[in-house]
C-alpha cells in the first residue's frame, strides 16, 4: 500500500527531466508562438472537420453550438490547473506526472494508462477524418481509390445500436499518414514544429474561410429546432436522468453533444507534454494553453453555427461535414479550399497527437513502469524514437480497422478523467506543498478546480454505459500489466 501511494518528489522529477536515463536530453528549442501554434493544431482540425458531424447529426442536432460552449467551459477550468501544473513541473509526462507528484504511482499509471488510451485512439480518430477528407477531395477530380481499402471494415449504428460489415478491408489512407507522421517525429521536433506552423497558418485561414463564406448561406430556418435532441443526455449506470435516449439507447442532447466532441480539445493536454522541449517553460507553457483554448473555442462556436444554418442537420455528412457541406450549396470550388483546409488541419491534430503520446509513454518507461527500452532518447536526433515509433505503428492499425464512432467516444471518456484527476491535483498540491515556486497559480482555487472535476464528470455520465465498460476494461488490463511489470520494476521502488 506504501507503494502504491507513494509520491514523487517534486526535486526528482526535476532533476530526471535534466538529464535522461541514457545521457541524452530532449532538445529545448521551443518557443511561445510555437507552442501557442501546436496547440492550435491539435485543438483545431478533429473538431471543426470531424466531430461537427457526428455531434450534430447524432446527438445534438444546432445546439452543438452550445455543446462548445459547455466543453469549453470544462476545459477552461482544467486548462488553469494545467497552467499552474506545468509552470511548477515543467517536463514530459502531462497529467501522468503531476498525479504522480500528488497523488501517487497507482494514480499515476491509471492516469498514464488512460493517456496513452486518449492519444492513441484520438490520434486514429483524426487520422481516419483525414482518409475521408482525402477521398472527399480526390473525388473532385473524379478520382477514387479502391473500394476495398477507403474505410474500417466496420461501422457501429447509433439507430440499430449494432456494429454492421462495411465491406471494406481496411482504411489505407488513415494508415499511410499515421506512418508518414511518425517517420517526421522521429527525425527531430524542430523539424515537426516548422512543419506544424505552416500547417496551423493555412488551416486557420480556410476556417477563417468558412466562417466568413458560409455565413452568407446560412439559412436561420435550418436552425429550427435548435435542439431536436433536448439539452440533457446526462446518465447514471446506464440510465438516462436528464434527457432523453436515441434509437440505439445511448443518451442524445446538447450535454451528450458535448461528451462527444470533447476530444476536439485535448490539444492544451498534449501542450503539456511538450515542457522538456520548451526554452522558457515556466512562462510559455501557462500562456500557450490558455492562448490556444481562447482562440479555439472562439473559432469552434462559429464554424458550428454557420455548418448547421447552411446544411439541416439530418443532412450533416459523419465522415467529411464541413467539404460536403460546401458540396451541398453547390460551391465545389469552396470545396476544393475546405478540403485543402482539412487535410492540413487533421495532418497537424495527427501529429500533435503522436508527439503526446510519446511523450507520456518516454515519461512511463523513464520511470520503469513500462520497459526501460521506450525511454531511449535518439542521440543525432534527440527524440524518444522508439516510443515514437511504438505509437505511430498502433494507431495506423487502430485508424486502418476501427470506425469514427467508436473511435471518438473511447477517447473523451479517457480525456475527461485526465482533466479530473489534474483538477484534484492541482488541490492536493496547494496543501502537500504550499511553498513550492509557482511562477503560474490558478485563480480562484478550490473554486475553479472543484468546477473543473464537477464539469468532466458530468460530462463522462453523458457518455454511453457501453464506453464506461470499455474503459472499465482498459483499466482493469492496465492494472494486470502494472501488477505482472511495472510495480516490481518502478524506479520509484528501487529507491
Amino acid at each position: 500500500m506504501r507503494q502504491l501511494l507513494a509520491r514523487k518528489p517534486l526535486a526528482r522529477i526535476m532533476k530526471e527531466a535534466v538529464g535522461g536515463s541514457d545521457g541524452h536530453t530532449l532538445h529545448r528549442v521551443l518557443s511561445l508562438g510555437q507552442l501557442t501554434a501546436l496547440g492550435i493544431g491539435a485543438i483545431i482540425g478533429a473538431g471543426i472537420f470531424v466531430l461537427t458531424g457526428v455531434g450534430a447529426h447524432d446527438k445534438a442536432g444546432p445546439a452543438l453550438i452550445l455543446s462548445f460552449v459547455v466543453s469549453g467551459t470544462a476545459c477552461i477550468f482544467a486548462g488553469l490547473c494545467y497552467a499552474e501544473l506545468a509552470a511548477m513541473l515543467p517536463v514530459a509526462g502531462s497529467a501522468y506526472t503531476y498525479a504522480y507528484a500528488t497523488l501517487g504511482e497507482m494514480a499515476a499509471w491509471i492516469i498514464g494508462w488512460n493517456l496513452i488510451f486518449e492519444y492513441t485512439f484520438a490520434a486514429a480518430s483524426v487520422a481516419h477524418g483525414w482518409s475521408h477528407y482525402l477521398q472527399d477531395f480526390l473525388g473532385i477530380f473524379g478520382l477514387k481509390l479502391p473500394y476495398l481499402i477507403t474505410n474500417a471494415p466496420f461501422d457501429f449504428s447509433p439507430e440499430t445500436g449494432r456494429l454492421l460489415a462495411t465491406g471494406t478491408m481496411f482504411d489505407f489512407p488513415a494508415i499511410a499518414i499515421a506512418v508518414l507522421l511518425s517517420a517526421l517525429l522521429v527525425v527531430g521536433i524542430k523539424e515537426s514544429t516548422r512543419v506544424n506552423a505552416a500547417v496551423v497558418a493555412l488551416k486557420v485561414l480556410i476556417v477563417l474561410f468558412i466562417i466568413a463564406v458560409g455565413a452568407f448561406y446560412v439559412k436561420p430556418s435550418n436552425w429550427v429546432p435548435f435542439a431536436p435532441f433536448g439539452y440533457g443526455g446526462l446518465s447514471l449506470g446506464g440510465h438516462v436522468v436528464f434527457g432523453r435516449t436515441g434509437p440505439g439507447g445511448d443518451p442524445v442532447g446538447m450535454l451528450a453533444g458535448a461528451a462527444v466532441i470533447f476530444f476536439a480539445y485535448i490539444g492544451f493536454d498534449a501542450l503539456s507534454t511538450q515542457a522538456e522541449e520548451a526554452e522558457n517553460p515556466q512562462r510559455d507553457v501557462p500562456l500557450s494553453i490558455l492562448f490556444s483554448l481562447l482562440i479555439c473555442t472562439v473559432l469552434y462556436i462559429a464554424v458550428t453555427a454557420v455548418l448547421t444554418g447552411m446544411v439541416p442537420y439530418d443532412q450533416i455528412d459523419i465522415d467529411a461535414p464541413v467539404s460536403a457541406a460546401f458540396k451541398q450549396i453547390g460551391l465545389p470550388w469552396a470545396q476544393f479550399l475546405v478540403s485543402i483546409g482539412a487535410l492540413a488541419g487533421l495532418t497537424s491534430v495527427s501529429l500533435v497527437m503522436i508527439l503526446g503520446q510519446s511523450r507520456i509513454f518516454m515519461s512511463m518507461a523513464r520511470d520503469g513502469l513500462l520497459p526501460r527500452f521506450f525511454s531511449a532518447i535518439h542521440p543525432k536526433f534527440r527524440t524518444p524514437w522508439k516510443s515514437t515509433i511504438l505509437t505511430g505503428s498502433v494507431v495506423a492499425i487502430l485508424a486502418g480497422l476501427i470506425p469514427l464512432r467508436v473511435l471518438a467516444e473511447l477517447v473523451n471518456i479517457g480525456t475527461l478523467l485526465a482533466f479530473a484527476i489534474v483538477c484534484l491535483g492541482l488541490l492536493v498540491l496547494r496543501k502537500s506543498d504550499p511553498g513550492h515556486p509557482r511562477p503560474f497559480r490558478c485563480p480562484w482555487v478550490p473554486l475553479v478546480p472543484t468546477l473543473g472535476i464537477l464539469s468532466c464528470l458530468v460530462l463522462m455520465f453523458s457518455l454511453p454505459a457501453a464506453t464506461w465498460l470499455r474503459l472499465l476494461v482498459w483499466i482493469v488490463i492496465g492494472l494486470m500489466v502494472y501488477a505482472l511489470y511495472g510495480r516490481s520494476h518502478s524506479a520509484l521502488r528501487a529507491h
